[in-house]
């Protein structure tokens, strides 16, 4: 009996061989993966993530490079917690990283110095999780990707007070000094190094080899040359000199300090720039001694060049010396020592790799933008690219070439996961570098090895603060499945490196053409962060250089390419492509049918013959994101609204019977199991048992793969029960197989956490009506049936943790206790002898849910403390109550209770625990010698009676020499876990040899399973819970709540048509079709018009149809259902086309005079619970200062009466009420307690008394020296 509950539904796609989807989580799990690189032998790896920030800061010498350490290898062992520990403890998902070093001595003096290779602990880093979130601290988070502008060369301009134009090139680094080139209006080109200092553009050259004038110029061609000799000069009379003509000569001093003669160079200006030669001239350029002279070119209009001949009238140097010493004086504002260190300065800012680097992403936008071919490996600024951004923006002040769009995708690039992790690494290392070469310093003449120079915390605490407070690691939004993906597909433009709110302009926001298939239009928050924090595109992917690339298909003479497979391309790619929509319709030979086809050509959208097609877009939802593409009917819905709609299906609750919408858009069956939230089965096999908790399968397996597997052909899988999400909404998986069914691989096995059969359910179809109805449902109010309260539509479950560490104080430790000072044993009858409460029990607000008791500070006792302690001995008086108590409006049913602890150990508990750790360690040898005698078996059985290729283990000896036939006593007699498996060649057969290498993984795995099992039990014995730092028990409650739909919720569709419900109305007063059914929720039908989100009207008669006809549908976004469609459906179910009937009133039963529009609508129920916000108080905490009340539930704070509301009052002349508000309900401290107890006595309220926020104003007009006096 094959078992495949799959949904089966209604296509309305045109296009239906439709692209792929990518794994809409890749952004994050594959982006770390690359950055870890595990599993990939050293000289396989890339020249990226991990290892390229070791190669980068290693070898590591000290300061006389006697000593060199080398990095060789790093490995990580697997994670000692699983994530359930992790979550339940409040630990990090974390793995040891280790790194093999090798340090050798180069000095001959050390000749005894031994080389040493060793294995040495870095630290441990949190690793992902298969979900593609981090576990932090117990606290699931997500790092989002950042977007921000790209490594390279950019242009731009400004506008001068005046109104001149001004115009830029920014070279902006992957790390180093920024340098900008700029003109100003006296057209003058300036070099500004790092924002601040501005040197003359000919300075700089002039520092970095373009000696004198001539040199200059002949980089632009702007001189004519002319040898000098009096005939030649003659010919030049009356024309321009283009250079200075300088007399240059040697200079003897004798130096006052050394006394040694020292020899100076001295430069004279004979004759300036622009100077036309005439006659006298003649002599004096040749007194000069000059070889030649430069003269401007006759033929070329000067003032294209203006702007380099202005710089070098305003250049105040001559030659490279003076260059460099002025560039020196004006970065360091000194003298330089001496021409050496001036000449390093401009070295170490643009052309040291170690201090600058534009990164393989800069160096690629720099060639494409000047149009170079610098070796991608050169990662410093050249010459050439210097000369060329000068070249540019000379041809860009004299309009022959354009701006940069800064906005434009191949300007933004995305920094993932896995680069922010090695920018955190690439930080502790150079900060672990700079302590290992003042350890080598100081250990001179030691023996030492490299475990003696690191320092494991260094990495650790970088890598954690990374982790725990930076911007872009976020607590996980985990409200239901959508929510989680959505996160981890996030693009931020905040954050280190990026913008902020307050300087984010309207451009930077604002949608880009460049956006089209990579960042969604749609969906981004409202408020301040709008624009700045957008969603990645369904086909978007991010290529290795960071930039953001769609699929498309190949257009050629205007033939579709359908066979091919689709090309990703780059914004920057795209450009000069003029693109046709993917519902364009074509033949099946890929001819366009029409004759003119609207495209889209950089952001303009021309209707063009098929000619001139050069791509297609690949699927009609290419443009949106995940959240967008759920929402049916997306192209009849209103932009601000649709991005509501998607902004508020991540808000919706799982509830507690999941409900698949009868209007899907077929993205719902990828983003659940994307979402990895569903147990799918591996391969064919059968249900062997299934209850709440498990699923156990037996899988199909050949003989072949039962040879290479270490594991049982039944394989068990737990099913997440009632787990709490960051969000406190509740993950419950159920099992939707039964015993005896068949699976087939990839099948759904269970439900649960909004989804219904493998798709995301997050709401409920309802039947709608839109009407009024007695103005309950004015202004987007919801009128709700009983029917929904009472058959738990709408129920969510919510769980909560409440928690309680236990610490060592100064005093002594706490305790956990059920036996509280002063406490009634009435409050205490549910806690057990941990004082933590029972599983089962009701919760209401002030019950103590863990029982703790403090040791006191020592005070002296009063006469009744001497007596109680007199009487019941030491105890009662020393300790005070620190129980955790339910807080107000709260209620609840324990599901769960957890306590860890560290053992404490005496010597009794020691020598128990030697022995538990010795039967430990007697088991895991047993298994581990079972496990090797399993791979003994079945490489005999493919081994025997073949020859030995040479086995070699780890160090290079001889395990089965070459030669030699396999025996089973000879592979009994291999320790297996020193076998070189990376190079090791078994037999001659290829095909044999992968099989084997096969076989030993899994048995590494296994063995490397049974270790670290031995070892979690082991650290279990002897140490106990590993829990936070400083805490010695920690225990954990888990309240769960069950929460109906009630007044004051919030409800939403997939529209932005969202609503609080006003009422609940019994079924019978509910509007009812003539067939005398009810409808579930009356909407307003105001808020259709002028929201303009027609979505949910066609949504509506189309649910009607498939509920009557018992379908289910699929309308993906810009190629769903038309109106034809949706009238082909109706009419087949015998419904009124658009939905259009008469209704009844439920209390009369007369009919109501106009139609309206009926059907089946999906609701969600958000996150805007009432109970989360119905606050009430009389008396709570006051503020320190001004003595008022707090503000927010949070604090147990009050309304707040504002100016406004005291104008009101004013208004109305309440002075008695208006008193009473700004005293006595407010900050009258004497007043107020006269007050409470005037209510109590039952006695006529005194009069207020003085404010505190006056005698605030008092004490500060006092701080200003003011003597205020009150009469």
């Amino acid at each position: 009996m094959a078992s495949n509950k799959t949904t089966n539904r209604i296509n309305f796609a045109s296009i239906k061989n439709q692209l792929n989807y990518p794994d809409f989580l890749d952004i994050q799990i594959g982006a770390f993966k690359d950055f870890f690189q595990i599993g990939v032998s050293a000289d396989t790896r890339k020249e990226e993530g991990l290892w390229q920030v070791f190669n980068d800061h290693f070898p590591i010498s000290d300061s006389r490079n006697n000593f060199v350490l080398e990095f060789i290898d790093y490995n990580i062992d697997p994670p000692r917690y699983s994530i359930e520990e992790c979550i339940e403890r409040g630990l990090t998902y974390k793995v040891p990283l280790k790194a093999k070093l090798k340090l050798y001595c180069t000095d001959p003096d050390h000749e005894d110095f031994e080389t040493i290779e060793q294995e040495v602990f870095l630290g441990s880093v949190p690793y992902v999780t298969p979900k593609g979130s981090f576990v932090i601290n117990g606290a699931e988070r997500v790092v989002v990707s950042q977007l921000h502008r790209s490594p390279g060369v950019f242009f731009g301009h400004s506008f001068h007070a005046n109104g001149a134009k001004l115009y830029s090139a920014r070279v902006i680094p992957f790390k180093g000094s920024w340098i900008e080139f700029a003109t100003d209006i006296h057209n003058v080109m300036y070099a500004y190094i790092d924002r601040k200092k501005k040197l003359p553009v000919t300075t700089l050259l002039r520092s970095i080899g373009f000696e004198n004038d001539k040199d200059i110029l002949e980089i632009f061609n702007l001189a004519d040359e002319v040898r000098v000799s009096k005939a030649a000069l003659k010919r030049v009379v009356g024309r321009k000199l283009a250079a200075r003509i300088l007399k240059t000569w040697i200079e003897d001093f004798v130096d006052e300090d050394t006394g040694e003669v020292v020899s100076i160079e001295r430069n004279e200006v004979i004759i300036d720039r622009e100077t036309v030669i005439e006659k006298e001239h003649i002599d004096d350029i040749i007194d000069s001694g000059s070889k030649t002279v430069l003269l401007h070119k006759e033929d070329v209009s000067t003032s294209e060049y203006a702007i380099i001949y202005n710089t070098l009238q305003k250049d105040p140097t001559n030659s490279e010396k003076e260059a460099v010493i002025y560039i020196y004086r004006q970065l360091r504002n000194a003298e330089p020592p001496d021409e050496e260190t001036a000449r390093g300065i401009i070295d170490k800012l643009f052309f040291s790799e170690q201090r600058y680097s534009l990164g393989e992403v800069g160096r690629f936008r720099i060639n494409k933008k000047l149009g170079l071919d610098v070796d991608s490996d050169v990662q410093i600024l050249t010459k050439e690219d210097i000369i060329s951004i000068i070249k540019n923006l000379v041809e860009l002040a004299n309009s022959k070439t354009n701006v940069d769009d800064i906005d434009h995708l191949s300007n933004r690039r995305v920094r993932t996961v896995g680069e922010q992790l090695s920018n955190q690494f690439s930080l502790g290392l150079s900060r672990m570098a700079r302590t290992i070469r003042e350890r080598m310093n100081v250990r001179d003449n030691e023996v030492f090895t490299p475990v003696d120079l690191i320092n494991a915390k260094t990495l650790s605490s970088v890598i954690n603060s990374f982790f725990g407070t930076n911007q872009l690691s976020q607590f996980m939004d985990q409200t239901n499945p959508l929510a989680e993906v959505t996160h981890k597909r996030r693009m931020s433009a905040l954050g280190p490196g990026g913008l902020s709110r307050e300087r984010a302009g309207f451009e930077v926001r604002d949608v880009h053409y460049t956006h089209y298939g990579r960042l969604c239009p749609i969906e981004t928050p409202e408020g301040p962060n709008i624009g700045l924090i957008s969603s990645l595109c369904v086909y978007a992917k991010v290529n290795n250089l960071g930039f953001i690339e769609t699929p498309y298909r190949k257009v050629e003479d205007g033939v579709v390419k359908v066979d091919e497979q689709p090309i990703y391309l780059t914004a920057e790619e795209e450009n000069n492509m003029t693109i046709a929509q993917a519902n364009a319709p074509i033949t099946d030979k890929g001819n366009f049918e029409v004759e003119r086809v609207k495209a889209r050509f950089e952001g303009d959208y021309p209707v063009t013959e098929p000619q001139n097609i050069t791509l297609m877009d690949v699927a009609p939802n290419q443009i949106a994101s995940i959240a967008a593409s759920l929402i049916p009917f997306l192209e009849h819905d209103d932009a601000n609204r649709a991005l509501m709609g998607s902004n508020m299906m991540r808000q919706a609750v799982p509830l507690l019977q999941a409900d698949a919408p009868i209007v899907g858009t077929g993205l719902e069956p990828q983003v659940a199991s994307d979402s990895r939230v569903l147990v799918n089965a591996e391969g064919n096999g059968v249900v062997e048992y299934v209850d709440a908790n498990s699923i156990h399968i037996r899988y199909e397996v050949t003989d072949e793969q039962r040879l290479l597997s270490f594991d049982d052909d039944v394989k068990v899988y737990n099913l997440t029960k009632f787990k709490k999400t960051n969000q406190n909404t509740c993950i419950n998986l159920k099992p939707i197989v039964v015993k005896g069914d068949k699976v087939v691989e990839g099948q759904v096995l269970c439900e649960g956490y909004a989804t219904q059969n493998g798709e995301l359910a997050i709401g409920r179809n309802l039947k709608v009506a839109f009407m009024p109805w007695k103005g309950y449902n004015f202004e987007d109010a919801i009128v709700l049936s009983e029917r929904v309260v009472r058959e738990d539509l709408f129920t969510s479950i919510h769980i909560e943790e409440m928690l309680v560490n236990v610490r060592d104080t100064k005093r002594g430790p706490e305790e956990l206790t059920a036996d509280i000072p002063n406490v009634s044993e009435e409050a205490t009858k549910d806690l057990d002898e941990n004082g933590m409460i029972r599983v089962g029990a009701d919760i209401k607000a002030g019950d103590i849910i863990i029982g703790k008791i403090t040791p006191k500070g020592e005070s002296d006792p009063t006469p009744e403390e001497k007596l109680l302690k007199a009487i019941f001995g030491d105890k009662a008086g020393d300790v005070k109550d620190a129980s955790l108590k339910a807080r107000p409006s709260f209620k609840g049913v324990v599901i769960d209770k957890k306590l860890f602890s560290k053992s404490i150990k005496d010597k009794r508990t020691r020598a128990m625990d030697k022995e538990t750790v010795a039967v430990l360690e007697k088991e895991f040898n047993q298994k581990a010698t079972e496990l090797k005698s399993i791979l003994v078996n079945k490489l005999f059985t493919i081994l025997s009676g073949k020859t030995s290729q040479g086995i070699l283990s780890n160090l290079g000896d001889d395990l089965i020499p070459k030669g030699v036939k396999y025996t089973l006593k000879a592979l009994q007699s291999i320790d297996y876990d020193t076998v070189n498996t990376r190079t090791t060649k078994w037999v001659v057969d290829k095909v044999l040899n992968v099989k084997i290498q096969s076989l030993m993984n899994n048995f590494l795995l296994k063995n490397s399973e049974l270790l670290s099992d031995f070892r979690r039990k082991k650290f279990a014995v002897t140490v106990g819970d590993e829990l936070p730092a400083g805490v010695l028990k920690l225990a954990k409650v888990y309240v769960a709540k069950k929460r109906k739909v009630q007044v004051g919720d919030k409800l939403a569709g997939r529209h932005g048509n969202k609503g609080i419900v006003a009422k609940i109305v019994r079924d019978e007063d509910m509007p009812f079709l003539e067939d005398g059914s009810t409808v579930d929720i009356v909407l307003n039908p105001l808020g259709v018009p002028s929201r303009m989100n027609l979505g949910q009207i066609y949504e509506t008669v189309l649910g009607w149809a498939g509920q009557k006809l018992d379908r289910k549908y699929f309308t993906p976004v810009f190629d769903g259902a038309s109106i034809e469609d949706i009238n082909n459906e109706t009419d087949m179910a015998g419904l009124p086309r658009y939905g259009q009937t008469y209704l009844y009133d439920g209390g009369t039963g007369e009919r109501f005079d106009q139609p309206a529009t009926v059907g089946i609508i999906y609701m969600l129920k958000l996150g805007h619970m009432v109970d989360d916000k119905m606050h009430a108080r009389s008396i709570g905490p006051y503020s320190l200062i001004t003595q008022q009340p707090l503000g927010g539930k949070a604090q147990f704070g009050g309304q707040r009466l504002g100016e406004m509301e005291v104008w009101a009052l004013e208004g109305y002349g309440a002075a008695n009420i208006l008193q009473e508000m700004l005293t006595v309900k407010s900050d009258d401290v004497v007043g107020r307690a006269k007050a409470y107890e005037a209510i109590v006595k039952g006695s006529p309220m005194p009069t207020p008394g003085i404010p505190e926020s006056f005698n605030v104003l008092m004490h500060e007009l006092k701080g200003l020296g003011l003597k205020v006096t009150l009469d």
